[in-house]
């Protein structure tokens, strides 16, 4: 809600997880990605509302299937986060406690989370956390660090799905690879990640599929072998983004996001799509992997 006006903030976001997997979520800032991530682990602002299911689990006898959607807060602050959702903030430093340790936060956490009192460098080497650096509080670790002190905690509770919010956020380069590196080693040991970004360079260096979300849909979802290599996207947006790369024709989208309380009729991304027809004027569901009317074939 603003004010008294109800904002869709996402629309009709369907994706599926699978187990030891990375789903990449990437799109412009603003379109609503991390508003999903908020909606996944009950982080919503009290006046939002959701609508719809987030089943979290397969339902077998050793894994409880839950709507994560109609789940009270109890049932998530005790029994999915850090638990069932291990979640990689966007901002590491700012949900560190600043007075505290690392070593003391991720005793704390271990003690809540499995009951142990101990284990503290075997928690930090998961997440290639330096040990001679577990005594010192955040304001004194670099970017990378304060990065990697939050994947430790998140890994604690050993939960099988990490949710990670723009994790490469503020880092260099060298600092993004290093990051992604360690998430996507953390896939390869069974763990299900999805990772929120605006960085096409990460989601291409660790996805196993990348979903595009624009001003509040997922309007396509893709291996990423074949996202990033060939043919490549087939949403025009989505090409639209690889091709804004330096490395590729670094040509921008023209245009701006619409503002998601003011969203065009039909599809929002028309205006600014050199594709758009008069078939743009309704929205397109999203069929066969993407929501166009007009997607790009092997050959187009």
């Amino acid at each position: 809600m603003r004010g008294d006006r109800a904002i869709a903030a996402v629309t009709d976001a369907t994706f599926r997880l699978h187990r030891g997997e990375c789903l990449a979520l990437i799109g412009e800032s603003g379109c609503g990605k991390s508003v999903l991530a908020s909606a996944l682990l009950g982080l919503l602002p009290g006046n939002a509302r959701t609508e719809g299911h987030a089943w979290l689990g397969s339902g077998e006898a050793d894994e409880a299937r839950l709507d994560l959607l109609a789940a009270d807060e109890r049932t998530l602050s005790r029994t999915v986060r850090g638990r069932r959702i291990g979640l990689i903030p966007q901002s590491p430093a700012a949900h560190l406690t600043p007075v505290r340790t690392v070593r003391s936060q991720l005793r704390e956490t271990l003690r809540e989370l499995t009951g142990r009192r101990d284990g503290e460098e075997a928690a930090a080497e998961r997440a290639a956390f330096p040990a001679d650096h577990l005594d010192r509080h955040p304001h004194q670790l670099s970017g990378g660090l304060a990065q990697r002190a939050a994947t430790a905690l998140a890994l604690v509770g050993d939960a099988p799905l990490l949710l990670a919010d723009e994790p490469t956020t503020g880092l260099d380069r060298e600092l993004v690879d290093r990051t992604v590196d360690e998430l996507r080693r953390q896939v390869d040991r069974g763990h299900t990640l999805l990772m929120i970004t605006h960085d096409l360079a990460a989601a291409g260096r660790i996805a196993d599929r990348v979903a595009v979300m624009y001003a509040g849909r997922i309007v396509e979802i893709a291996d990423a072998e074949a996202f990033f290599g060939e043919p490549g996207p087939r949403h025009p947006y989505a090409r639209g983004l690889l091709d804004a790369l330096p490395e590729r024709a670094f040509t921008p989208i023209p245009g701006m996001p619409p503002e998601l309380g003011d969203l065009p009729a039909g599809c929002a991304f028309a205006p600014r799509c050199p594709r758009a027809a008069d078939a743009c004027a309704t929205v397109p569901p999203l069929a066969d992997g993407v929501a166009c009317h007009h997607p790009r074939s092997d050959r187009a």
